[in-house]
């Protein structure tokens, strides 16, 4: 039996099947599945973060790497496990910080990883320790959150096992984890000053996808079949870099596929021939299992799924993934499952899965709508102590395009909000609040009247273990009939979705149609175009929480929001002192300690 906390990274390439067209590297990180014996642990980490000379797709140029690593190692912990990372900066001239998506940080607010809001950028040369409780099992990740370094390659797998005693409600006699991302060849850094550029210049769509850090540019797997895009056949002698991971199978087994979207821009929809998948888990809640031919996968979202090698198995079979939501510049991304004992190197007999077309949005609500919690699972409360409107629309401000919530662009400041609420802080971020609604009148189907928007700092404050509701509206954009695919992400909580809806949400007619009987629980949901999509949350979890659209350039250009929740309880916090060690808390530091920091 594989203990799963023997190795923190469960990815180990093996060279099999050397033939005179590919060279495969072979996954065998195939976990094999049972009960934990084993009591919680700390388990201790030590991380650093650099730059290297990389092929993601087999075009070299620079990645960030934990430890010589990309992706970054896996981490696999079980539920109750304290994790701790000491992670030391090796950049050379810029900040760094960690978030630990999905996970809640319960009582660690400070170790939530994000830059301005949770701590202070990790400088050049520091060390800094994370020290956090998984809680829950479940398919998590972690990626970096500070600028664009989640788009340079800053992110890994976190995987949590079941404790002692508890249960899955589905058996599998294997699992293999895959993490999905996109790549650009353009730097990070150049893709920021883009951003921030007078007219915009815009990233662009990604040149590759990429499964567990590897794809292919310019070239295809499946280039010798009829219907293929692409006339190159990839060769990776001495490109093992960019090799596909296999994935090695047994005939008439069930398998779990862990899957996390770590995307900066694309969402993405994952098929493989011949095979149904079952869908058991999302963002690390378990949902009433359901079929389905291929699912789509957003940024910041994680699944479950189950599969079964009941097909032929002299055959191997094609694993696509394809861009969806946006109109697409992008090859699929391929691999293979492996029927043993064929050769890793032997192609599926038909072409691969043929991705939904990009604006296929019925498709895409379709699956979205199937996913319920499963019986047994926390039930929403019946109603709410407060509502917030969240108004997403692209804007202008001096000249620069930005992304706005309520027309505001969200700007952070320079003292850590989480700091700024601990000691009390004025003047470490605006006063005011932004607003819980828009103008009645505001037509989101079409372009705004007035394009201008503000840039603020300001949060909403949220009484601790109220219940709020946030309804996330879509509009059109600058552009003429277009409305964009947001996936948002909340820090420090998870929320039941309680239901999707077209054009403008209004209490009178859409209260109604809310889902209070078996809503997931998430902590990543979709807005669609010109559409809603209603959460609610409990905000028990004291801390200055993110919630953002997890685009990497939409969060960049200022869209999302900052909540503040049980400030009383956040003043009277242990948090570290190092995690505070910027902008007025180091002052004020400085100050107490005669002058000393």
């Amino acid at each position: 039996m594989t203990d799963p906390r023997s190795d923190s990274s469960s990815v180990r390439p093996l060279r099999s099947d050397l033939a005179a067209k590919w060279c495969i590297v072979v996954l065998i990180s195939v976990v094999l599945v049972g009960p934990s014996t084993c009591a919680a642990k700390t388990r201790h980490l030590r991380w650093e973060v650099d730059y290297r000379y990389w092929s993601p797709d087999c075009v070299e140029g620079a990645v960030m790497s934990i430890n010589g690593q990309f992706p970054g190692p896996t981490i696999r912990a079980v539920v109750g496990d304290t994790i701790s990372v000491e992670l030391t900066n090796k950049l050379a001239t810029e900040g760094v910080v960690i978030h630990w998506h999905g996970i809640r940080q319960l009582g660690t607010p400070w170790a939530d990883g994000t830059a301005s809001i949770s701590q202070c950028p990790i400088n050049p040369g520091e060390i800094f320790t994370y020290r956090f409780k998984v809680d829950k099992a479940g398919t998590y990740f972690y990626h970096g959150h500070y600028g664009m370094q989640r788009s340079a390659g800053l992110y890994g797998s976190l995987i949590v096992q079941a404790g002692e005693g508890e249960k899955e409600p589905f058996h599998y006699d294997g699992e293999f984890n895959l993490l999905l991302s996109d790549w650009w060849h353009k730097s990070s850094h150049e893709q920021e000053l883009g951003l921030s550029s007078v007219p915009l210049r815009w990233i662009g769509e990604p040149q590759s996808l990429l499964i567990n850090g590897r794809g292919q540019y310019n070239c295809s797997l499946a280039a010798s079949y009829r219907n293929s895009t692409s006339t190159a056949q990839c060769q990776f002698r001495g490109r093992e870099q960019c090799a596909p991971f296999i994935l090695p199978v047994l005939p008439n087994k069930t398998y779990r596929l862990r899957l996390a979207s770590s995307t900066a821009l694309a969402s993405l929809n994952l098929a493989i021939g011949g095979h149904k998948m079952v869908v058991v888990e999302a963002d690390g809640n378990f949902v009433q299992p359901f079929a389905v031919d291929d699912l789509d996968i957003y940024s910041g979202e994680s699944y479950s799924v189950l599969i079964t090698t009941d097909q032929d198995p002299r055959q191997n079979y094609w694993i696509a993934v394809g861009v969806r939501g946006r109109q697409p510049n992008t090859s699929q991304a391929l691999t293979v499952l492996n029927y043993r004992p064929n050769s890793a190197s032997k192609l599926p007999a038909s072409p691969p899965p043929t991705t939904p077309l990009w604006n296929d949005y019925n498709h895409s609500k379709s699956f979205s709508t199937k996913i319920l919690a499963l019986a047994g699972s926390p039930r929403p409360p019946a109603t709410h102590d407060r509502r917030i409107f969240l108004l997403n629309t692209q804007s202008k401000f001096s000249g620069q395009t930005k992304w706005s919530i309520n027309n505001i662009s969200l700007s952070l400041p320079p003292t850590p909000y989480l700091g700024a609420l601990k000691y009390n802080l004025h003047g470490a971020f605006e006063a005011r609040s932004p607003p819980e609604s828009f103008p009645a009148d505001y037509d989101v189907m079409h372009k705004p009247a007035n394009p201008n928007t503000t840039v603020g700092s300001g949060i909403y404050t949220l009484a601790l273990n109220t219940t709020v509701d946030i309804i996330l509206q879509n509009a059109n954009t600058l552009s003429a009939n277009t409305s964009e695919i947001h996936p948002w992400h909340l820090h420090g909580h998870d929320f039941w979705v309680l239901g999707y809806g077209e054009g403008k949400f209004t209490a009178e007619d859409d209260d109604k149609r809310l889902n209070l009987k078996n809503p997931p629980l998430r902590n990543t949901a979709v807005i669609f175009p010109y559409g809603w999509t209603a959460l609610r949350f409990v905000a028990d979890n004291p801390g200055a929480w993110a919630f953002h659209c997890h685009i990497e350039p939409h969060l960049h250009m200022g869209m999302g929001v900052v909540l503040a929740v049980g400030a009383d309880a956040v003043g009277k916090m242990k948090i570290p002192s190092e995690a505070l060690t910027c902008g007025l808390t180091a002052k004020m530091m400085a100050a107490n300690n005669g002058g000393h920091s």
